[in-house]
Formats: C-alpha cells, sequence, structure tokens
C-alpha cells in the first residue's frame, strides 16, 4: 500500500486503522512504511480518507511481495491453496473430523505466528519449520507455509520470501502419537528465540469413549490443557471411519 503525496492532505486519519503500525506523519508527511506494511488492506478499505489518496502500491501483486497480501488479506486468495485469507488458504487439521487427515495414533499439530497488531516475518517461522524437521514430523501438504518451504525435509524457507512480514500464518504438522513429549519439548525450546507471538493446538481423534487419547501425556509434561472441538456441521461426510 502508499499514500499518493500529491494527493494527501496530511489529515492523518489513516494512522489508526492500521493493525501494525505502518503508517505515520513526519515533518507533516504521511507516510506508509514499506517494509513494515503486511498488505492487509484494511487502510485503504476502512480509514476515513477524505481525498482517497491510499492506493495500492505496484508491488503489491509482485512475488515475493504478493504474499504478503495473501497471509493479511482475508479475501484474497493463496496461489498456492486457492484458499482465503489470514495464513490459512487450507481447510487445516481443525477439519479432521471430515477430513480424517489425522488417523488413530497420529496427532496433528497447528502452530499460529504473529496476530493483528504484532505480525510476523517469515524466518521467525522458520525458526520453528527448522526445529522440528530436525526431529521429522510431516508437513501438511496442502499449507501454504509448506509450500514456501525450499526443502521439507529441512525445514528452510525459500531464501527469496524469508523476510516477508504477514499478519499471522499457520504451520501444520503431523507426527506419531508417542512422540508428543518429542514434539513439546522442541516448541518450548526454540519458542523464546522467536520475535513473534505464537500459540498452538494439537488435533486427534477421540477414543472409543470419548476421551481424548494426548491428554494425559500433556498433564504429565505439565502443559496447561484446554479441550475444545471445532466440529463442521453439514460441510461433508467424514472420509475415513477409522
Amino acid at each position: 500500500m502508499r499514500i499518493d503525496q500529491q494527493l494527501c492532505t496530511a489529515c492523518e486519519e489513516c494512522i489508526p486503522y492500521c493493525p501494525v503500525e505502518a503508517i505515520g506523519a513526519r515533518n507533516g508527511i504521511v507516510e506508509i512504511d514499506f517494509d513494515g506494511c503486511v498488505e492487509c488492506g484494511t487502510c485503504l478499505r476502512y480509514a476515513p480518507c477524505p481525498v482517497d489518496a491510499i492506493e495500492e502500491s505496484p508491488e503489491t501483486a509482485v512475488w515475493p511481495r504478493v504474499i504478503r497480501r495473501e497471509f493479511s488479506d482475508p479475501g484474497v486468495p493463496h496461489t498456492s491453496t486457492k484458499g482465503h485469507g489470514r495464513g490459512r488458504g487450507t481447510e487445516e487439521s481443525k477439519t479432521n473430523d471430515v477430513t480424517g487427515r489425522v488417523k488413530r495414533g497420529r496427532v496433528g499439530m497447528g502452530l499460529e505466528f504473529g496476530r493483528p497488531g504484532v505480525a510476523t516475518r517469515l524466518s521467525e517461522l522458520e525458526k520453528m519449520t527448522m526445529a522440528l524437521a530436525r526431529v521429522g514430523v510431516h508437513f501438511e501438504r496442502d499449507n501454504p507455509v509448506t509450500f514456501l518451504l525450499s526443502d521439507p525435509a529441512t525445514g528452510k524457507m525459500r531464501d527469496d520470501v524469508r523476510n516477508e512480514r504477514v499478519l499471522s500464518a499457520i504451520l501444520e504438522v503431523e507426527f506419531d502419537a508417542k512422540r508428543l513429549p518429542e514434539m513439546v519439548e522442541v516448541i518450548e525450546s526454540t519458542a523464546p528465540s522467536l520475535d513473534t507471538v505464537f500459540s498452538w493446538c494439537l488435533f486427534t481423534r477421540l477414543n472409543d469413549d470419548g476421551s481424548i487419547p494426548v491428554l494425559k501425556t500433556l498433564q504429565e509434561l505439565g502443559v496447561e490443557v484446554r479441550p475444545n472441538a471445532k466440529v463442521n456441521m453439514g460441510l461433508g461426510r467424514p472420509l475415513v471411519m477409522d
């Protein structure tokens, strides 16, 4: 995004609307920090500019800058997955009741990096993808973050995208349930090195009695557990029964 200085009156009405504080005023000139902008389009759509000075910059739709828009603007589809917005762009393991991606004895893990007001560089995700790759995980094939890895075996990001800044991005991996303690240790040891916020959750098939198979293990590891569920209603039938 950019501000047309020929039109801008420096009223500063747009400044509070940027979720990552990339708009600022200096010496009577209001500008958008090109490096800090995540191309979410919030300022263009919602800021009450009296002269319509906010516009898309030519670089917005050019690789690798377009990644910012795909991960930050919920109305823009990912070129890799055709899904929309905010780092998702995939059906996600959370829809496992329909897709059946995570089988019994396996655990799916989702990690979301950055939030509105914080954002993240893809280089911060790389710290976690490389750490997880070293201990051996399966990166979800249809996830837009996986698409940006130059080598899933090492978790290394493509050189041309590493510095891109996005509002948020979700990483999805899957592994054997017996390895959960090892994965928790990797997350906890890597977390202090991250220059952003992140959250993580697990996806599993329930036991026959309705209990959560990983609950006891997490409690033994001292992980605060907040059992929750996301169930799709009327979106389709399960693809597998086991």
